[in-house]
């Protein structure tokens, strides 16, 4: 008997133990609540904007290194250079703390662009390869650039640090590695969610940071029409693990460009 009380005891315990803990995930998420001036959103974040560059710029050189290392290659790299300052120097993201910073990646195999905390944009050349317009090529890296203005990272840490926070809570409470493997893929589950709402929205203010510095928007869905055609081989495109398929962009950002005068921010 007294094992029994015992058992029941410790059963207790842990659940208090477990509340306590997800409580605090819990808290903690919800205190971090800041105001975010261009997308007009209220976001929940647990990094600093120089907590953001600084992670952003530890991270980059392995990225590159995974990815061959940057391209030796001025040419390219220059033209790079000077349609991502001309997106971010006459734009809404001229007036931000972000470093930013573009890197063509030497790898001409795979098919990808995406971008670190604070301002680190990369873009392949596989992807660089299959676009022929400066056009084209704004539409990547404003949509890359969005990322970062939208603190899309900072955003998803922040979720992830909730999300361990309520598995820790599920394991401790219930003893139960079931219990925490089910909790962790709902987790997944609801982070997936908000990961496809970041890429619209970074497709859709994207059109406003082409058309505040002359591109032409249409460039955008360019890319898509590429990047479906693209898909069509017998190896699928890397964009498609971290993307929404293109196809099912193209409306949203139609959309974005008759509505640009109206929604894009100021």
């Amino acid at each position: 008997m007294n094992v029994g009380r015992s058992s029941r005891g410790g059963g207790g315990g842990r659940l208090l133990i477990g509340l306590a803990l997800a409580a605090f995930a819990i808290f903690s998420f919800f205190a971090s609540s800041q105001y975010n001036e261009i997308t007009g959103e209220k976001q929940y974040l647990s990094l600093t904007p120089d907590q953001e560059i600084a992670l952003g710029l530890q991270a980059a050189p392995e990225m590159m290194q995974e990815f061959g290392g940057e391209l030796p290659d001025p040419a390219i790299q220059g033209r790079i250079d000077q349609i991502g300052y001309d997106l971010v120097n006459n734009s809404v993201a001229d007036d931000t703390p972000w470093q930013f910073d573009f890197h063509v990646l030497r790898d001409d195999q795979t098919i990808n662009a995406f971008a670190l905390p604070g301002g680190q944009v990369f873009i392949t050349m596989g992807l660089l390869s299959q676009l022929s317009s400066d056009d084209e090529i704004a539409g990547v890296l404003a949509h890359e650039i969005v990322h970062v203005l939208a603190r899309h990272s900072a955003q998803q840490i922040a979720k992830s640090d909730l999300t361990n926070g309520l598995i820790g809570a599920v394991a401790v409470a219930s003893d139960n590695a079931s219990a925490a493997q089910t909790a962790a893929m709902i987790g997944q589950l609801v982070n997936m969610k908000y990961g496809r709402d970041d890429e619209t929205q970074s497709d859709t203010i994207g059109v406003c940071l082409m058309l505040s510095a002359g591109y032409d928007p249409n460039g955008m869905i360019e890319v898509m029409r590429v990047l479906e055609q693209a898909s069509g081989g017998s190896q699928q495109p890397e964009f498609f693990s971290t993307h929404p398929n293109p196809a099912n962009r193209v409306t949203k950002i139609e959309e974005a460009i008759a509505n640009a005068a109206e929604d894009c921010p100021k």
